[in-house]
């Protein structure tokens, strides 16, 4: 490995000057925190890519027999090395996306009516260089591998070679497009108002019969593209304008992948894990004395407190089929979060990571997310399913890495856009339990959407 640090060059900077490369991954901090937002990472040139299609993995267009899940860990483990405690975390190996639509693969589940955008169900490129960025205290290096070589001698060269390579890349000029002109197109939802609510009675319906305790349900938002829309600086509006610990942007060819998700996935440090629900929300006001009180009144709301603990219960039950007896511990219960345009109420669920489990068993336990399904999750999966009638796609998935090193670091994909064959798609959702109030639920979606539309350019939804 080769380590090179370098003087200190804001994140969105560098990755302008890298913007022309393939496959660039920006996994974006744009909210800085001491510890939610500390880190950015820059990838691009990945020397493989997995893919998952209709639960066929495949490694550079070569099919993969058997589990998906299993040829993903195979090939991580081609490329097992130390972790560096000196760096941040990702030094190098897998990022990208997997789909909601891969929660197919774990259970038998319904096929969605209507396939979306017909994406894959997971990318993840093997980067042997990532450039790295430390927040807190503005330090930056290019951490290179010298993967794949197996042979200690070539790989050295290798690691030596590409960090230079990048070296150069990022003394280059910024890749400088002026804003995307023309206005997106009418939004579409695949709900009306009224469809949406009588959704979310049906839903509650199910409660009361004893199907579920909770389920997420969401509005399929699209727009169809202007010739002239740049995504790039699609995505630079969007982390202005709603800036999160969980950021991302994904140009992956044809198609481009923009995120500002406040919500970790999982975390996986040594043998140490970590995920962050989120279950409650509400807008933000300008007015300070305002704002204090809508904070005040989440914080106090029984029916989002409800919908918080359920789903940590279910994170506990899926933890435990990967952690050590006893070791999952909830830090955080509820607890009040401010973000941009919202405040939400977060818990903090912890454990160990038992015997031969690694960060692939750890996802594979918990995917997809139980915030974003529902409890139990099997039969709230079936419901979503039923009720929206679209493929989620990307929505509710996740973003990260998992590195070579063993560590990970992922993100629930909400606030997340897919930009592909002229079309822009996002969702927007929120878990529904007895308690919900249909009308409220819907006008939580738009408050989640808004900011999304902002960056858009659009000032009011025009959502039909």
């Amino acid at each position: 490995m080769r380590v090179r640090e370098l003087q200190w060059i804001e994140p969105v900077a560098a990755m302008r000057r890298l913007a022309h490369r393939p496959h660039l991954t920006f996994l974006d901090s744009a909210a800085r925190h001491e510890l939610l937002g500390r880190y950015s990472y820059l990838a691009c040139d990945p020397f493989s890519t997995y893919r998952v299609d209709d639960g066929q993995a495949s490694c550079d267009g070569a099919a993969l027999d058997g589990d998906p899940w299993a040829a993903l860990r195979d090939l991580l483990a081609e490329y097992t090395q130390d972790h560096h405690d000196d760096l941040p975390p990702f030094q190098g190996g897998a990022a990208g996306f997997l789909a909601y639509d891969l929660n197919r693969t774990l259970e038998r589940l319904p096929i969605p009516a209507t396939p979306g955008q017909g994406l894959p169900q997971s990318i993840l490129h093997f980067y042997d260089v990532v450039v790295s960025f430390d927040h807190r205290d503005d330090r930056c290096w290019i951490v290179s591998t010298g993967w794949p070589e197996q042979d200690s001698v070539r790989r050295r060269e290798r690691a030596h070679r590409r960090a230079d390579e990048f070296i150069g890349l990022l003394a280059g000029s910024e890749t400088r497009r002026d804003l995307f002109a023309g206005k997106v197109g009418a939004w579409h939802s695949n709900f009306s108002r009224e469809a949406y609510i009588a959704a979310v009675r049906r839903v509650i319906e199910l409660i009361l019969a004893g199907d579920v305790f909770q389920a997420n349900i969401a509005q399929r938002f699209s727009a169809k593209l202007p010739a002239s829309f740049d995504p790039l600086d699609f995505y630079f509006q969007l982390r202005t304008s709603n800036p999160a610990p969980f950021a991302a942007l994904l140009c992956y060819g044809e198609l481009t992948i923009a995120s500002s998700s406040p919500e970790r996935f999982l975390k996986l440090d040594g043998r140490h894990l970590e995920t962050r629900p989120i279950k409650g929300t509400i807008s933000r006001s300008d007015d300070s004395k305002e704002d204090q009180r809508r904070a005040a009144m989440l914080a106090a709301s029984e029916k989002d407190r409800a919908e918080n603990i359920m789903i940590v219960d279910l994170l506990r039950n899926d933890l435990s089929r990967v952690c050590t007896a006893d070791s999952v511990d909830v830090a955080a219960l509820c607890r009040l979060e401010s973000f941009a345009s919202v405040h939400h109420l977060v818990s903090v669920v912890s454990g160990e990571l038992a015997g031969e489990q690694d960060a692939v068993s750890l996802v594979r336990a918990c995917f997809p997310g139980g915030s974003i399904t529902g409890a139990p999750k099997v039969r709230s999966m079936e419901i979503i399913t039923e009720i929206e009638g679209v493929a989620r796609e990307i929505y509710c998935g996740s973003i990260g890495f998992i590195g070579f090193n063993g560590r990970m670091d992922t993100n629930i994909a909400i606030r997340t856009v897919t930009i592909a064959n002229g079309l822009a798609v996002f969702h927007a959702g929120g878990g529904v339990t007895a308690m919900s109030n249909a009308e409220a639920e819907y006008d939580e979606t738009l408050v989640k959407a808004q900011r999304i539309f902002d960056a858009f350019g659009a000032a009011t939804s025009g959502a039909s």
